[in-house]
């Protein structure tokens, strides 16, 4: 296996991007927040990007590809926390759609490239 450079991977390029716009969302929330939603967004998102990061420095597909499950589970801990935002009304509808393409084109594209190392 070749190991791949994470700065070069799209998936982790849009992960980087997702973090950036989700740090400005978080501050947005309520202060009382702090150590709930925004705490578990922050840190979900991050993971996404993380686990990429880090499982390309494995010297095996199947090592690498459980960092992508890792990512991938993070993806969707991500997501349901956006909808938990939605359902309290913290986020509005227009960012909540664009989060959620967003998180979603994520998911198929970690999703693909498992399948593909899977091979």
């Amino acid at each position: 296996m070749r190991r791949h450079n994470f700065k070069n991977l799209q998936i982790w390029q849009e992960s980087i991007n997702l973090i950036t716009d989700n740090y400005n969302f978080t501050t947005t929330l309520p202060k009382d927040e702090k150590f709930g939603l925004i705490s578990q967004l922050n840190r979900s998102c991050v993971s996404i990007a993380s686990n990429i990061a880090e499982g390309t420095s494995k010297r095996s597909n199947k090592h690498f590809i459980k960092y992508l499950e890792d990512s991938l589970g993070s993806a969707y801990e991500w997501e349901t926390q956006i909808i938990i935002c939605k359902n309290l009304n913290f986020i509005s509808e227009e960012k909540f759609d664009d989060f959620e393409n967003r998180i979603k084109k994520i998911q198929q594209k970690i999703s693909n490239f498992i399948d593909k190392l899977d091979n």
